[in-house]
């Protein structure tokens, strides 16, 4: 027999990434050399390579003069990185990510203006942006350079220095996907100056997340800060997504950064949101949305006796001294059907077993491969007394 004489072949290899995240303010300043520095480090004798840049609507909107700057900056890098004849600015939100015509529309971009793989598409925008673009990048030619400015709270806290792309597909929050990280990150902090007061705010809720379940003195500081941290103090909100950027890149560098295992730490809060954020046509905001089921997890903890009735009540009252509502209708709608509905639909997204983050303590957590319905239900009426 053939199979009994030729013997099994094995492959195992390591493929090292590396990128840098770097904070700036005023990136497309032609006294700014942040951005300049980095594609000279990346220069290749002979050969100019080509820049497709895609722009967030509503960061245009705030900014009419951005384009003409980004032509302007890079003028003086036309002998190493060349932009396309056309910026595309594209809708941001949630709606991006739902809209298939529009991730065509950039893959098509992508054919039209010869983007290769030793070229760069770089994204500049809120969260679902930077996944929608960097979906493209991945798919495109198995995967286009991808330089991402994040220009929300939220995405300079979490997504943006992340190695996950997506877009949602019948009905479920980033069924179609990659792991690609991008070659550099810019934060500017500049873009978060025109964030209206609810965007600033939504932002902060992953900032707490990862406090909750790594970095106690960093819930301190928060809780310490509230009041300078909602009155938007540029410089306190600079040291917040500094620090939450730097513990999302150690957990990913440390941990399982492509998710082979049902474990995902950073997702504490999360199986409830991306349920809440469907069942409201995205009326809330992810970060809207993680502080809520922040708030459900963090009761559901304490009513199964893993975290302290004082922890408990400290978490809930930073979240809402910072200005989040921590609970919604949608939770109780169908006697809590849908909720639950929730909890399946996270589990086939992770793949194998039902895995959840709770609480033991501040900045201290524990997995969990079961939920108790009836404590679950009582959670959720917890929240309705004390919103």
């Amino acid at each position: 027999m053939i199979e009994d004489s030729l013997p099994p072949l094995l492959s195992e290899f390591q493929v090292p990434y590396r990128y840098t995240v770097q904070f700036t303010k005023g990136i497309f300043r032609p006294e700014n050399t942040c951005l300049r520095k980095f594609f000279i480090s990346e220069q290749k004798e002979g050969i100019i390579k080509k820049a497709l840049i895609v722009l967030d609507e509503g960061l245009v909107a705030h900014h009419p003069h951005l384009t003409a700057e980004i032509k302007s900056y890079f003028q003086d890098l036309d002998s190493i990185v060349q932009l396309t004849s056309d910026v595309m600015v594209i809708p941001g939100g949630e709606d991006c990510k739902n809209n298939s015509k529009l991730w065509e529309s950039l893959v098509n971009a992508v054919d039209r203006f010869g983007i290769d793989r030793h070229s760069y598409i770089i994204t500049i925008g809120g969260g679902a942006v930077l996944d929608l673009v960097g979906y493209v990048a991945a798919v495109s030619h198995r995967g286009i350079r991808l330089v991402r400015i994040p220009t929300t709270v939220l995405s300079q806290n979490d997504s943006g220095v992340g190695v996950k792309n997506g877009i949602n597909y019948q009905g479920k929050k980033n069924f179609l996907g990659s792991f690609a990280p991008p070659v550099a990150v810019f934060n500017d902090f500049l873009f978060l100056e025109s964030l209206d007061d609810r965007d600033w705010r939504s932002g902060m809720a992953e900032a707490i997340k990862v406090s909750l379940i790594k970095d106690k003195d960093f819930f301190h500081w928060i809780e310490s800060n509230v009041e300078t941290l909602k009155n938007r103090n540029l410089e306190k909100m600079s040291y917040l997504i500094h620090r939450c950027a730097e513990l999302h890149m150690d957990h990913i560098a440390k941990g399982d950064p492509f998710e082979f295992g049902s474990s995902r730490p950073l997702d504490f809060g999360h199986w409830a949101a991306h349920k809440l954020e469907y069942l409201t046509d995205f009326s809330i905001r992810h970060g809207e949305a993680v502080a809520i089921g922040m708030a459900l997890d963090t009761v559901y903890s304490f009513q199964k006796n893993l975290l302290a009735e004082e922890d408990c009540n400290r978490i809930l009252s930073v979240l809402k001294k910072l200005g989040f509502v921590i609970y919604h209708p949608k939770l109780s709608e169908r006697e809590k059907t849908n909720l639950y509905l929730g909890l399946q639909e996270f589990r086939e997204h992770l793949g194998g077993r039902l895995t959840i983050m709770l609480l033991c303590g501040i900045g201290q957590s524990k997995e969990v491969h079961e939920i108790d319905r009836k404590t679950l239900a009582d959670s959720v009426d917890f929240l309705v007394e004390v919103q």
